[in-house]
């Protein structure tokens, strides 16, 4: 019943910058505490940050300091900006979200940081 679109993903130079988008259908998108994830090539999915319904975040030590996650419940939408991009950030992103135990998950953008 709830559907996520991720959007924001491409090619970037280490120390450059990116800024994901996910648009989330649903009119209790309040209620969700929304999430990225990223998978990498050989790993497993890991989560980079989140972000409650009341606003409280939390992230990957990998990401602190560089990533903001943030989140607007009059447009549906979670975003994550990207900031001092590194090699190691490249991977598949995914946005979550999630309402007790019911999670949904986008399709999933591609980020790439080249040296």
């Amino acid at each position: 019943q709830v559907q996520l679109v991720e959007s924001g993903g491409g090619l970037v130079q280490a120390g450059g910058s990116l800024r994901l988008s996910c648009a989330a259908s649903g009119s209790t998108f309040s209620s969700y505490g929304m999430a990225w994830y990223r998978q990498a090539p050989g790993k497993q999915r890991e989560l980079v940050a989140h972000i409650t319904s009341g606003g409280s975040t939390n992230y990957a030590d990998s990401v602190k300091g560089r990533f903001t996650i943030s989140r607007d419940n009059a447009k549906n939408t979670v975003a994550l900006q990207m900031n001092s991009l590194k090699p190691e950030d490249t991977a598949v992103y995914y946005c979550n979200a999630r309402l007790g135990a019911i999670a949904y998950w986008g399709q999933g953008t591609q980020v790439t940081v080249s040296s």
